[in-house]
This record gives structure tokens, C-alpha cells and sequence, in this order.
């Protein structure tokens, strides 16, 4: 038995902090808030000094520093978004800059890595359990000098076990039995540096969308070879757990030159580069540039366009990503896109299919076809959506027509209108709309035409640089 390290900085644990039913008063939210923070930002509440005056409530700038690091709305109190996401699976690993190392930056001194899988999961046969370590293992080394080779005895650099409860790894951070910690690795270093450990009171699965093994272990290792997480949604060691189909995984660009910072590039690899290439991005303020589609989500405008969406935000500050790198699964070039406030949903249509995600992840079932929202065959694609929060109804545009979908009720309000009748003024296919306040703005070409909501008196022609602080 080697000797056990106790060094708590050198632990990476895979933490689901899951809570049954609604919240029924305000104290309880504060509490998960508070337990949270405690966990995985070091709230700490200083004792009163000799005078008896305790410093300032720390709660705050915690809050602050956690809504920071997940792209929230940055108000340093427990909002109904920040909560959500305290709520959501993730890693037990306090939260820090995307890819600053942990500690004194450790990390293997070789590139000859070996391993070694002490016993195994019930959820999954033997052969798809060593599939899915050795697939997990080459994520990393597809990308990087590294090569990993199985030893059947003795001791390996990287120690793969399945465990319960306090499984004696010296660490106060004990398995909670089902839906709750997930699994945990140790950054390199002699001893039990590397070692990764699996909660066997989990289910794993070879494929299926629970707990994909290959996409738990894949992120461990990420740790057992010195990476801390990363702050870009989509990435492998983004804090939470994000199922995605493993037979298509690809790893993001961030986990690749986050991994190669530590150990260079695969030289023998010409497809996998530190910056790997990437579509070029169009100009957002070209005056001729046609959005694919707009909608408002979490308090932001996002305006997509093949690849790409940019975040507007009330401030004002644009910024670009992937679409993949925020919604890991999601199609590009997308035909149309809302919000839906209430159940916190997005929705993406392309073609005749429709995603739906739940903060990053697609929500179970989907893509679904168009005929789930109710629309007839003779409806190829939603060309723009627009959901109107105080009326609870979406509007479906294609062709020179829209439907009314009713979300409470699930279905539409009857037959579709002619956007002639319905929007006067706005002669060719509407190719995105958004609403804001209770204006609602059609884009049509490279015009938008801005209407009352609740009149539907056209108020003033725009055009698409408005939006961007071109």
C-alpha cells in the first residue's frame, strides 16, 4: 500500500450538489448558497476580534466571484439564475482562472505514463469499462506527447478503482452513495498523485445519456494530469458534468491548448495544433450581413450567424464565441432561436428538427421533429421565433406566415396568419426576430422593422449594426 498524501490541494473531485422539490422559503436558498460557496469558493466567516466586531459579510463578493467565473449577471446577490446554477452538477475543485495549474503548477516528468484498473463497475461489462478508460486516456494523448500504457499489477502512475462511502483514500471528501459525488482524481505527485476513483453507488453507462463513463473519466484525468477547470462552457473541464454523444466527442479547443501548456503538442499529429484552426468569423457589422437568428437569453441578446453568436449585453459589451463552445451538440448554422423565460429553455430550430437546452446541456428527448410544437408536415423549417413573456405565447415564422404557439397549453391557436395581416410593412421572409420592453423587431433582409407589441403599429425601420455598437 503506498503511502497517502493529505494534501487537499492536490484533490479533484466530481461533485453533484443535487436538491429534490421546490424551495419553499428564502432561508433554505441562502443555506444551499452558503454551503455552496463554503465548498467550492472558501466562504469563510471570521470570528468576532477582541472588540467583539466581525468583518465585513464576505457572502457578497463570493457571490460576485461565482458569477464571474460562470458568466452570470454580476450582482453579488442570490438571484434566481445564480441559484440555478449552484443547483446544476459540477465538480468539487474551487472554481479559478481558466487554466492556471494547481499549486506549483505540477505535472508528470515524463511523458510515459502508466495505468491501471484495480477493479470494476457492475454497471458495465469489463471489455466496456477498459474501452472506455483506454478512450478517455487517448482524448489526452491524441493531443500531446503523452502515451499511456496498461499494467495488470503492481503500481501504476494513474490507479483506477470503483468505490462506496469513505473508501480510504485519506481524504475527508468521502462518497455519498447515488447523486451525489460522482468521482474524484489527484493532481500529479508521488503517492496517490494521479489517482482517479469512480463512486460505484453511480450508475455508469457505456452510451447512454446518465453517467457516461468515457465523459467522467476523460474529465478526471484531465486533473490527474495537472489542469484545473476551465470558465468556457463546452469545454471537457468545464466544472459540470455535460452529457455528449461519445461516439462524436471531440475535444474543445480550450482543453487542447490548455493541455498543451503543460506538455506541448503531438508533433506527430499535424491535425491537432496548440490553435487549432477555426472558422473565420463574419464581419457583425457588415451592413449587408443577414443574422440567422436573434432571441434574448438569461438578460443578454444573442445574434447568430453560421458558427458563431455574439452576446449583447444591457451594458452594452459584445462578445463572440462558438456556438458549440456555449451549447455543446447544437447545430450550426440555425434557421431560428428563443427563449422561453418561464421553464428557462432555448430553443434552436434547424431544418425540421428543433434542440431545446437547459443552461448548457440538451434536454432528454431532443432534437425533437417540428411536429412536437403542433406544426403540419407542409412546414419544412421556422425560418424566426419570438416569445412574448407577458402573453406566454411564441410566434413561429415561415414562409410569408406565423403561428401562435400557446406555451402554458402546448399547442397553437388555431390556424396560421398571413404576415401581411399581422405585421403590415414587412414584405419578404422574416429571417429573425427578438423582443425587448414591448417593442418587437422583425428582420427581414438587411432591414428590421420595429413594431408596438401590442398595437402592432410599425414604429421605425432599422438596420442590423443598431444592435452591435457598430
Amino acid at each position: 500500500m503506498r503511502r497517502i498524501h493529505r494534501q487537499l490541494g492536490f484533490l479533484a473531485s466530481l461533485v453533484l450538489v443535487i436538491h429534490a422539490g421546490p424551495i419553499a422559503q428564502p432561508v433554505v436558498d441562502y443555506g444551499i448558497a452558503e454551503n455552496y460557496l463554503k465548498s467550492f469558493y472558501k466562504l469563510e466567516y471570521n470570528r468576532p476580534n477582541l472588540s467583539g466586531i466581525r468583518d465585513p459579510n464576505p457572502l457578497p463578493d463570493k457571490l460576485k466571484e461565482m458569477q464571474k467565473f460562470f458568466r452570470l449577471k454580476v450582482t453579488g446577490t442570490l438571484d434566481k439564475e445564480t441559484l440555478a446554477v449552484m443547483k446544476k452538477p459540477r465538480c468539487g475543485v474551487p472554481d479559478v482562472a481558466a487554466y492556471s495549474t494547481f499549486g506549483d503548477n505540477p505535472k508528470w516528468q515524463t511523458n510515459k505514463l502508466t495505468y491501471r484498473i484495480e477493479n470494476y463497475t457492475h454497471d458495465m461489462t469489463v471489455a466496456e469499462v477498459d474501452d472506455s478508460i483506454r478512450r478517455a486516456l487517448q482524448v489526452w494523448a491524441d493531443v500531446t506527447p503523452l502515451r499511456f500504457t496498461r499494467i495488470y499489477k503492481g503500481t501504476a502512475d494513474i490507479m483506477i478503482s470503483f468505490a462506496t462511502k469513505n473508501h480510504g483514500d485519506g481524504m475527508a471528501l468521502a462518497f455519498d452513495g447515488p447523486q451525489g459525488i460522482l468521482a474524484h482524481a489527484f493532481f500529479p505527485s508521488s503517492g496517490i498523485g494521479g489517482d482517479a476513483h469512480f463512486d460505484d453507488d453511480e450508475v455508469f453507462t457505456f452510451r447512454l445519456p446518465r453517467y457516461v463513463l468515457f465523459l467522467v473519466a476523460a474529465h478526471e484525468f484531465g486533473h490527474s494530469l495537472g489542469l484545473s477547470h476551465s470558465e468556457v462552457p463546452g469545454a471537457l473541464m468545464f466544472p459540470t458534468y455535460s452529457f455528449s454523444d461519445p461516439g462524436r466527442f471531440s475535444l474543445p479547443s480550450d482543453d487542447i491548448r490548455g493541455i498543451q501548456s503543460l506538455y506541448g503538442p503531438n508533433r506527430n499529429r499535424i491535425l491537432i495544433q496548440p490553435e487549432p484552426n477555426l472558422p473565420t468569423a463574419p464581419n457583425a457589422c457588415d451592413p449587408n450581413l443577414i443574422f440567422d437568428a436573434v432571441t434574448t437569453f438569461r438578460g443578454e441578446t444573442m445574434f447568430f450567424k453560421d458558427s458563431f453568436v455574439w452576446r449583447s449585453s444591457p451594458s452594452g459589451s459584445v462578445t463572440k464565441h462558438l456556438i458549440s463552445n456555449l451549447w455543446p451538440n447544437a447545430p450550426d448554422n440555425i434557421d431560428a432561436a428563443y427563449e422561453d423565460p418561464v421553464e428557462e429553455i432555448l430553443f434552436l430550430f434547424k431544418g425540421k428538427q428543433v434542440w431545446a437546452f437547459k443552461s448548457n446541456n440538451v434536454e432528454p428527448g431532443y432534437p425533437k421533429p417540428l411536429s412536437s410544437f403542433g406544426l403540419p408536415p407542409s412546414v419544412t423549417k421556422v425560418s424566426a421565433a419570438v416569445h412574448d413573456k407577458n402573453s406566454g405565447k411564441t410566434l413561429l415564422f415561415f414562409d410569408i406566415y406565423y403561428y401562435s404557439y400557446n406555451e402554458m397549453m402546448k399547442k397553437m391557436d388555431g390556424n396560421p396568419k398571413r404576415l401581411a395581416d399581422g405585421f403590415p410593412a414587412v414584405t419578404g421572409e422574416v429571417t429573425a426576430a427578438h423582443l425587448i420592453d414591448d417593442n418587437i423587431y422583425l428582420f427581414s433582409g438587411t432591414n428590421v422593422y420595429e413594431f408596438s407589441n401590442s398595437s402592432r403599429k410599425l414604429l421605425r425601420v432599422l438596420k442590423n449594426k443598431n444592435f452591435l455598437s457598430c
